[in-house]
């Protein structure tokens, strides 16, 4: 469905010193400096996918997505998407895909949020029937009948992005861009988007490509991980893959009956204990839990156990320190 294939794009920027003597300088013979947003990227995506695009900021991640949906043209290599071109085939391209900006608004401000949603139907040219199935389904889905006869203006930023999702949706696109989509949300909102791209992914097929610096909602729905940094595509695995070679340990809290003798387990370190709670950090490299939790049964009178995995965000953060970036 979708084929990147050596996809590099730079900038000319222009570098100016402050000051008036610089400005006229500036103005008779500029200076530019050429930025590498994005050097030789590889991959494909299949059908029903869906995929976390992640990276720091700058690493090339909004630029990648300008690209594949046709705003940007690249300085090299191609990109294929249903065997389009997009900058090239725009017009075919857009009846296909969706797109999602936190930071940026496809609503008229000013005006109802149905008025809106009208005119995407005339511009995408959506038969009346199919148009209002779409906008029920839509509109139950992500909870914003209620608002639609609202101006933009005066909905909060989470009714404004369910909104925004339910615009780039109304034409039903097999493909869905989002970038950054539940910046700013409150955990309800959050959850409200999350259940739905779920949904559609299901029930649709939708492949989705998800750029966001939110790890949670990479962990909520992305079983494939792509990671950009410096323009470079420095890693493409599955969610599982990524866990398995970044977490070395997990965290046991066991919650038992009154015990006061001492519990030393080879590949733990004992992080906490009381008479009734102890917390065991094992590495998971010399022993596995379930090892572990056999030999606290026969020890301790067990009343609870909770098994904590090291935080998505904190392998993040290796996986930055390891690339550099």
């Amino acid at each position: 469905m979708i084929e990147v294939c050596n996809l590099s794009k730079t900038f000319k920027v222009a570098k100016r010193q402050s000051g008036l003597i610089s400005s006229v300088k500036a103005f008779f013979k500029p200076d530019f400096e050429v930025i590498h947003a994005l050097s030789d990227i590889n991959f494909k995506i299949k059908e029903g996918e869906i995929v976390g695009y992640i990276g720091p900021n700058g690493a090339g991640k909004s630029t990648t997505i300008k690209i594949m949906s046709g705003i940007l043209n690249p300085s090299q290599g191609t990109c294929k998407i249903q065997d389009k071109i997009p900058w090239k085939n725009r017009i075919e391209h857009v009846k296909n895909i969706g797109v999602v900006f936190g930071q940026r608004s496809q609503l008229w401000w000013d005006v109802p949020v149905m008025d809106s949603y009208i005119l995407l139907k005339d511009i995408y040219k959506i038969p009346d029937h199919e148009f209002n199935e779409t906008l029920e389904l839509l509109s139950s889905s992500l909870d914003i009948k209620d608002i639609l006869t609202q101006p933009v203006r005066q909905l909060s930023l989470g009714q404004r992005m369910r909104c925004e999702i339910a615009a780039s949706l109304l034409h039903n696109p097999k493909i869905l861009f989002l970038d950054e989509p539940t910046i700013g949300l409150d955990a309800v909102s959050k959850i409200a988007v999350r259940d739905f791209i779920k949904t559609i992914n299901k029930e649709r097929k939708t492949t989705v490509i998800l750029t966001t610096h939110d790890m949670s909602d990479i962990e909520a729905l992305a079983d494939r991980i792509l990671l950009i940094g410096k323009g470079r595509l420095l890693l493409d695995g599955t969610l599982k893959q990524l866990k398995d070679k970044y977490v070395t340990h997990k965290i046991l809290i066991a919650d038992y009956h009154d015990y006061d003798g001492q519990i030393q387990l080879e590949g733990t370190e004992l992080l906490e204990m009381t008479h009734n709670r102890l917390k065991l950090k094992i590495d998971l490299s010399k022993r596995n839990v379930s090892e572990i939790i056999s030999q606290l049964n026969t020890k301790l009178d067990i009343v609870d156990l909770t098994i904590e995995d090291r935080a998505i965000d904190e392998v993040i953060v290796d996986l930055y320190k390891e690339f550099e970036i």
